[in-house]
């Protein structure tokens, strides 16, 4: 028995008419009644009682109708499930992502037109510090990362650019230097500095000690907090100074003054990390959002995302 038997099945009980159903079907009638009488043979019992000019299904034959109907919606429903997860519009998907990362508008805003666009994709969200979420990766406990540079090399991740801002210095409100409309690197060297944790000489805490030491003198660390804004807060209270990417500025503006560095070659590159083997076609979807400008990050319909195929580069994001 096959899904072709129970399409004719469904078809004749439907029409109660050979002729009537071998013509829908579009085949002819001999052999629409041969295939009838080999899932009969098939089953064991008479689906159709033939009677001169008449044909009605049997009670054996009622229930097989219903239970065909079944297997068919069910093919159907499957059908449409595959062709729905190859556009990576249903599926599961584990993204990863900095706090600081959690600041930038070109995420939140990626994140925010992939959930409306594809709601039917179960994302599971994790917050943590960049080398953390690189273990994740590679062990497959997740499948992005909105991660800053540096983050080391590895083979089997792939890293694509999502923007770069500058370096800013926080400082207290109260502090001395909080007033200069620019500081330089040099300013700092006799600060004492709060810091969010080091990574084995990668991260951002360590591309500031090391760019400090590029200028001959290592920065007076303090206090090392679990987190760029638990950073801030001590700030805030005085603790020290620290130095951020820009896009956290507005973040306890109240206490804290946040000044320019200039001649300095601290920038701040912001990602998104992915392993191109576990390249689903959700994951696709999010990292071409992410990776498009505004200007090539188009506004796709759920409809249009129903109806296109998966290849179709007619609504593929251009990424940049």
């Amino acid at each position: 028995m096959d899904l072709r038997h129970l399409r004719y099945f469904i078809i004749t009980a439907e029409e109660l008419n050979f002729t009537r159903a071998a013509r829908r079907i579009g085949i002819a009638q001999p052999p629409l009644t041969f295939q009838i009488k080999a899932l009969e043979s098939h089953l064991g019992v008479r689906l159709f009682d033939r009677l001169p000019g008449n044909v009605r299904l049997t009670g054996p034959g009622e229930v097989f109708l219903e239970e065909a109907r079944a297997v068919m919606d069910r093919v159907a429903k499957a059908t449409l499930r595959c062709q729905l997860s190859a556009k990576g519009v249903i599926g599961r998907i584990g993204v990863g992502f900095t706090e600081s990362a959690s600041f930038c508008s070109e995420v939140t805003s990626a994140v925010r037109q992939y959930r409306d666009l594809y709601p039917q994709v179960e994302m599971r969200l994790e917050e943590n510090r960049s080398m953390q979420l690189m273990e994740s990766l590679r062990k497959g406990l997740i499948d992005v990362a909105f991660v800053r540079l540096p983050i080391g090399t590895d083979e089997s991740v792939e890293f694509k650019l999502i923007s770069t801002e500058p370096m800013i210095v926080a400082l207290p409100k109260t502090h001395r230097l909080a007033k200069r409309k620019s500081l330089r690197l040099q300013d700092l060297e006799d600060e004492l500095f709060v810091l969010y944790p080091r990574a084995t000489r990668f991260g951002l805490s360590d591309m500031i000690v090391t760019a400090c030491e590029a200028l001959g003198f290592s920065p007076k660390v303090v206090q090392h907090a679990p987190q760029i804004s638990s950073t801030i807060n001590l700030v805030a209270s005085s603790l020290g100074v620290t130095i951020v990417p820009s896009c956290m500025r507005s973040s306890r503006s109240d206490e804290v003054r946040y000044v320019p560095l200039r001649d300095s070659t601290l920038i701040s590159s912001l990602g998104v990390a992915y392993q191109s083997s576990r390249m689903t076609p959700a994951v696709q979807n999010l990292v071409s959002m992410a990776t498009a400008t505004e200007t090539t990050r188009p506004y796709l319909t759920r409809k249009a995302l129903l109806l296109a195929e998966p290849n179709d580069s007619s609504w593929a994001v251009v990424a940049r």
